[in-house]
């Protein structure tokens, strides 16, 4: 967590928030509100609602940052209260729940990360199992293709598309920046389940953007 000038480290931001200074409070809105808003809609219908679970949850914080313990991060902590909440609000509104705080690798054997398709047949004679159609390199499209409006609308509409589960692990690894222990503390799932809902989201991520510059396959 970066702080604040003000705020040499975080305990002295936790006892500012506890003696309610305003300039504690508005420096961790800067820093978390577009994050947070972000994760919120995962979970419910739409912006607005999002920014009522964000709202909802800078009250919590408030009220509850007298009892914590510094047992996590005070960012762990401010995300599983948003996430409290935000799951709440969208059973309410019975909108699909992520699962990925009760989602288990072994649950989903038969779901390949990369199809089956570019890879040799087991009886190939000369290289059975490998690439087949091997993913491709992007060196030769102009990196303002990739970074364009578009691309980013590709990937994320790819995102959006996600099972929900993975759609939270790749949201908070590669869009916000987190660590894989940052997010599996949050959600409450394991190194493994997170490593293989990340592996996966990514794959199609790729291929969404594969399919958009029209790369071949090799």
């Amino acid at each position: 967590m970066t702080l604040t000038p003000a705020y040499a480290n975080e305990p002295q931001l936790i006892d500012a928030l506890r003696r309610r200074d305003e300039t504690a409070f508005t420096a961790l809105v800067d820093q978390y509100y577009v994050s947070l808003l972000r994760l919120a809609q995962l979970y419910v219908a739409d912006r607005a609602a999002a920014e009522e679970v964000v709202q909802d949850t800078w009250l919590g914080m408030l009220k509850g940052i007298d009892r914590f313990e510094g047992r996590s991060s005070l960012k762990t902590w401010l995300f599983r209260i948003l996430t409290n909440i935000a799951k709440t609000r969208g059973v309410r509104e019975s909108r699909s729940l992520p699962f990925s705080a009760f989602w288990e690798a072994e649950a989903e054997p038969s779901e390949p990360a990369v199809p089956p398709d570019r890879f040799r047949p087991s009886d190939d004679p000369q290289w059975p199992h490998h690439w087949a159609l091997e993913p491709s390199a992007w060196g030769d499209h102009p990196e303002e293709r990739l970074l364009s409006n578009e691309a980013q609308a590709v990937i994320r509409r790819a995102i959006e598309a996600l099972p929900s589960a993975q759609r939270e692990v790749i949201t908070l690894r590669d869009l916000e920046g987190w660590s894989s222990s940052e997010v599996c503390n949050t959600l409450f799932i394991s190194e493994t389940n997170q490593r293989v809902l990340l592996h996966r989201a990514r794959s199609k991520v790729r291929r969404a953007l594969e399919q958009y510059l029209d790369v071949p396959s090799n």
